[in-house]
């Protein structure tokens, strides 16, 4: 048994990575990291038939893009390779046929005709058709056949599988790091199929002997596969092996009613289920969320830190996480806490870094700025902003002078004699030569003093011919960002187009 900790995260490549299994990686991950042992990624593509090409790469992707890179697999060759099943394949008869020699499994010849005409039988007598202690000497298999007859079908290459033989009157006593002691009737398990006709193993043998070779020390998975433990732990006994310890992971459920996670709630509600896009559907990463945000709300979906901290960096997250602090129940998705922990991050990030990333956004709308600029409009716009896709609706007129004024905004501040007062503002400003935010506040500020103005027969209509609505950061720092010509351009424009 490894005295290292090793821990795998074994998709299948049937399809995109959805959120639940890029959690099922994380705890992995978190939980190697935290021992100071391996993370292991395998691909479990056994079933051919539901291979899906890219699925794979999109994969092996979506953990870079999450910042929880695996220390070995494909592409990252250690000495526990291959680690993709199709390339395991010539191993696993092998162990199968080591159970039958040892009389823990035998060879099956049922074909689907005659196991579909049994299952049907059964409903039709309101009973559940399971292949197992009860019928099984009754059934077409090397149990009910002599060994000569088994030895003739075998060479004329008639199709078979193999089934483990599960032992009757058994009480299995099972534990799990999450869930805890679990005991198991085996009277109520059927015989698995470990080997299929087509020369491959099914998911259950593969995955125990692949974690045998690999010497994985503890198995974290959703706990859909809490119902093959006993199959599992019963495997790891018939081949004298030491299990590895168990942990079955909470479902990540729909964020209203019951039932799991699924990619229709995404659509319905308008948020990601997945981490990076696939075909038509958006990614976490495509919808503007930073990889830290991802991960951290992901790593309490299921799992209890034991204090009231709500936001980890994932060093922190590798200090504090353990297995006995995840939850038994199903963890409820929030999308608008989710959007909570991306507007945290996009607060925390380093400004150059956000105009980096809106300059981008810039480009595809036909604006260059220096990014210098950027970075200043950045600073004064993102204490509003959730995403930076938010960015240039918070800051347009950053960039460009209104086309056209808010509706309501105009009724409210556009009175008799607004352009009068706006009139002499241009007179004002046409004075200045330090246009600083403070020197523009302080003289227009002091000249509405002396005219006996109010503020808001000056300050309001301003900030709309200036930005188009009544929105924005500080106006005079508005002002100073676009300079003393398009300010006087942009009242006079205004003046034009609204008396």
């Amino acid at each position: 048994m490894a005295t290292k900790t090793r821990v795998r995260f074994a998709p299948s490549p049937t399809g995109p990575l959805h959120i639940g299994g890029v959690r099922t990686a994380l705890f992995n991950y978190l939980f190697a990291k935290a021992q100071g042992g391996d993370f292991i990624l395998r691909i479990e593509d056994t079933d051919q038939n539901r291979y899906v090409e890219g699925a794979e790469d999109y994969i092996v992707k979506s953990l870079n893009w999450c910042n929880i890179p695996f220390d070995e697999g494909p592409g990252k060759e250690g000495k526990y390779g291959p680690y993709r099943q199709s390339e395991r394949k010539s191993l696993y008869k092998e162990y199968a046929l080591e159970l039958i020699a040892n009389g823990k499994a035998y060879y099956a010849f049922d074909t689907s005709e005659k196991l579909d005409f049994h299952r049907k039988d059964h409903e039709a007598k309101g009973k559940t058709f399971i292949y197992n202690w009860h019928n099984r000497l009754k059934l077409d298999n090397s149990l009910s056949l002599m060994p000569e007859e088994v030895q003739k079908r075998i060479d004329a290459g008639e199709d078979y599988v193999i089934r483990f033989l599960t032992p009757p009157d058994e009480k299995l006593q099972l534990k799990d790091i999450v869930r805890g002691h679990i005991e198991i009737d085996t009277n109520t398990l059927d015989d698995k199929v470990l080997f299929k006709s087509d020369g491959m193993p099914t998911y259950h043998l593969a995955n125990i002997v692949d974690d045998h070779l690999m010497e994985i020390s503890h198995v974290i998975r959703g706990e859909e596969w809490l119902p093959s433990l006993a199959l599992h732990q019963q495997l790891y006994d018939a081949f004298g092996w030491n299990a590895p310890k168990f942990a079955h992971l909470p479902l990540i459920m729909k964020p209203v009613g019951k039932g799991k996670l699924s990619k229709r709630d995404g659509e319905k509600m308008g948020f990601p289920v997945f981490p990076l896009s696939w075909k038509e559907s958006e990614g976490y990463k495509e919808a503007g969320y930073f990889p830290e945000a991802v991960v951290n709300f992901l790593a309490l979906l299921g799992w209890n830190p034991g204090t009231e901290q709500e936001l980890f960096s994932l060093p922190e997250l590798i200090e504090n996480f353990s297995l006995e602090r995840v939850n038994k129940s199903g963890a409820r998705f929030d999308p608008d806490k989710t959007k909570w922990y991306n507007q945290h991050y996009l607060q925390e990030a380093d400004n150059i870094f956000l105009a980096t990333l809106f300059a981008e956004k810039l480009k595809n709308k036909g604006v260059n700025s220096t990014l210098d600029y950027i970075q200043q409009v950045v600073a004064l716009i993102k204490e509003r902003a959730t995403f930076v896709s938010d960015f240039w609706e918070l800051s347009d007129y950053f960039f460009k002078a209104p086309e056209s004024y808010g509706e309501k905004a105009v009724k409210k501040q556009w009175k008799e004699g607004t352009s009068d007062i706006l009139n002499q503002v241009v007179s004002l400003l046409k004075q200045f030569d330090d246009f600083s935010s403070e020197h523009v506040e302080t003289q227009i500020k002091s000249w509405i003093g002396e005219k006996e103005l109010s503020f808001g027969k000056v300050m309001p209509p301003l900030r709309l011919v200036i930005v188009g609505d009544m929105k924005g950061p500080h106006l005079f720092d508005i002002m100073s960002m676009i300079g003393k010509e398009e300010s006087i351009k942009r009242i006079e424009k205004a003046i034009q187009a609204l008396d």
